[in-house]
């Protein structure tokens, strides 16, 4: 324990100065939450929502192929549900909360080997994974308050039992449901601010920069309940199965256009070993 309380105070930065003492590190590994109250919400889409969707894209990228793969005509009818009430992290986990962990357990840092990248088959080429990769079990300089990218479902979920343990509440990832309430409300709205896509309230790649932002560099685009980064910046893990050996992510990216795929009700599969420059996540805490 002792030199767990050592890890913590030598890598987190609290107001731009080192922590002071190994109980106030231990305070300032738990992230901060909002509330979501129990109660019913619309979940899902209709026809109407995902026609705008697939608009946003064709409008962005000069084609239909999210239309014609049909890539938003698999999303949750739009309904009501009902679900307990949560707390959940008002931000993505950054890579200075997740040093924590890894300085505390000794847990792998994010990063991907060459063949094992290509193996994804993804677009991206493996050099520009190099900007998100750790070193000497550190963050890349000027990166620590940009979420931690590059981590599987599992790593995802073992800095969840990391922060159960030293927290003494129990965290976990959040379900599909869950996460979707936390970003748009009980309304049913396509965005987290509301039915109309802004490129000015999230990080996509429509005003740029085409790579991970700090956490909480768009106040504006706030869920109703105070989430932040709910519709661009990187993808997030949920605890809720996909296809087999899958997980659903939820709510866009950097490197996502027109934005149909940043809307609360979009979900896709992700393999819960990948470790995507373009996936990461937050945390719900139980009551």
């Amino acid at each position: 324990m002792i030199a767990l309380r050592a890890a913590l105070a030598a890598c987190l930065v609290v107001a731009g100065a080192l922590l002071a003492s190994p109980a106030e590190a231990a305070g300032a590994i738990v992230p901060e939450v909002v509330e979501v109250p129990a109660g019913s919400f619309i979940a899902g889409s209709d026809a109407a929502e995902r026609e705008y969707a697939y608009r946003l894209d064709e409008a962005a990228y000069g084609h239909s192929r999210t239309r014609e793969r049909g890539w938003y005509d698999r999303e949750r009818p739009r309904g009501p549900k009902s679900l307990d009430g949560f707390l959940i992290t008002r931000n993505l986990i950054t890579n200075a909360q997740y040093r924590a962990f890894v300085a505390a357990t000794g847990h792998r840092v994010p990063d991907v080997d060459p063949e094992t990248w290509r193996g994804y088959r993804l677009i991206h080429p493996y050099d520009r994974t190099r900007r998100h990769a750790w070193a000497d079990g550190r963050p890349p300089p000027g990166r620590e308050n940009h979420p931690v990218v590059m981590v599987s479902h599992g790593d995802a979920m073992a800095y969840a039992a990391w922060l159960s343990a030293e927290s003494g509440h129990r965290w976990r990832l959040a379900t599909e449901l869950e996460w979707e309430k936390a970003a748009r409300g009980t309304d049913g709205r396509f965005f987290p601010w509301g039915d109309t896509f802004d490129p000015a309230l999230l990080n996509s790649h429509d005003n740029g920069p085409f790579d991970t932002l700090p956490v909480g560099s768009f106040p504006a685009g706030a869920s109703p309940y105070g989430l932040l980064d709910a519709a661009g910046q990187v993808f997030e893990w949920t605890a809720s199965p996909g296809n087999p050996g899958r997980f659903l992510v939820k709510g866009g990216s950097w490197d996502d256009s027109g934005c149909g795929i940043c809307r609360p009700a979009a979900r896709h599969g992700r393999p819960a070993d990948i470790k995507h420059i373009l996936v990461g996540f937050r945390l719900v805490r139980e009551p």
